[in-house]
Formats: structure tokens, sequence, C-alpha cells
């Protein structure tokens, strides 16, 4: 049912200073800062050959990172990304096999324009993780 891996998210505490390590000390291609009020994070995406990262800031009061980086205040990996190619589908089988999604059942528009959902990290072995529908 998955695919490729979409991206590793990793939630920092300043995402200019996070942003300048993945560019100037890597040399990673580093795109400008995109606010995600409905997710409540800032992103920033650092373009790999075979993948993505997805540098996650804190955007507005009650903001999921806020409450990461509360707990792991140097920041560290949020989520994984999986791709999918009908977000519907892969919800319908993951519920009837006792998965959880997070929020409501219904798809949110993520930071690549595309459906995404979250499924509960103690379902995938202590692991929050993102289908995205490509």
């Amino acid at each position: 049912m998955i695919g490729r891996l979409n991206h590793v998210a990793i939630a920092v505490p300043d995402l200019a200073a996070a942003s300048a390590t993945y560019r100037d000390t890597l040399g990673a291609k580093v795109s400008d800062p995109l606010a995600q009020p409905d997710h409540g994070v800032t992103v920033v995406f650092v373009e790999l050959d075979n993948t993505k990262i997805e540098l996650l800031h804190p955007l507005g009061e009650g903001s999921p990172i806020a409450n990461f980086l509360a707990k792991n205040t140097a920041g560290g990996i949020h989520h994984v990304c999986y791709e999918v190619t009908d977000i519907y589908a892969a919800r319908d089988k993951l519920k009837a096999e006792g998965a959880r999604v997070l929020g409501s059942d219904e798809p949110k528009i993520g930071a690549h324009g595309k459906p995404v959902l979250f499924l509960h990290p103690k379902d995938f072995l202590g692991t929050l993780v993102e289908l995205e529908q490509v």
C-alpha cells in the first residue's frame, strides 16, 4: 500500500538556524519558509536526490510542534511521510485493521498541496506516520 518515502520531518526550535545548517554546512537546496496555518506549523523543505527533509517550526497558539519542542528542546525527528496512490482506500484499509487516524478521518491539504492524514504513533512502533496522496 505505501509507496516511496516522501520526507522525514524534523521539529526545530530555530527555523532560520536549521535552514542555514542544511544550506550552508551540508550544501543542500533549501526552500523558503511556508506557513501552514491549518497544521499550526511553518515548514522548510530540504531537497535531496532521493527524498526530502521537512523542517517544522511552531506557528500560532496551540501548535502541536510547540508541545513536541517543549518536551524535546533541541528538536528532533517528528514524523515520517509515505506516499499512497489513494488516501481514502489507504485510510479505510488501515482503519479496518485497527489503526487510528489522528484528528478527523478526513484528509487535510498538506504543504505540497496534496491530501494528507496522520496515523497514531502507538499503532506504528512509536512513530508518527503521515500519508500523502500522490
